[in-house]
């Protein structure tokens, strides 16, 4: 019989900005209430090997409102996941901050 063992989690090397210090990045997301919305948001984290550390979803008649911390990533990389859930056709805004800063202060935004 064959003994599991435990691996390590993976983490996907930000090359651009590897020197860079990590910060936890908070995104503010509406988009459209469509079934799988939620699903193709979280597959950017997915698809980097990351893992956000809260997830908060609400719905507002026909609109989701998404709330993703995720800790362990550049600025850098913070901004560019950002720009691609922005192109999702289903969302309508999103802001991403990083916490430390004061509120909203640097910002991806979408005008929707």
């Amino acid at each position: 019989m064959h003994t599991i063992e435990a691996t390590p989690s993976l983490t996907r090397v930000d090359a651009w900005a590897a020197n860079s210090p990590h910060c936890r990045a908070h995104y503010q997301i509406v988009a459209e209430a469509e079934p799988d919305v939620l699903c193709r948001v979280l597959n950017y984290y997915a698809l980097q090997f990351l893992t956000p550390a809260q997830v908060t979803v609400s719905r507002e008649k026909e609109l989701l409102n998404i709330e993703i911390v995720l800790d362990g990533l550049s600025w850098h990389r913070a901004q560019v996941i950002g720009e691609k859930i922005r192109n999702l056709i289903s969302v309508c805004s999103l802001d991403v901050w990083a916490i430390d800063a004061t509120g909203p202060g640097v910002q991806v935004a979408v005008a929707g």
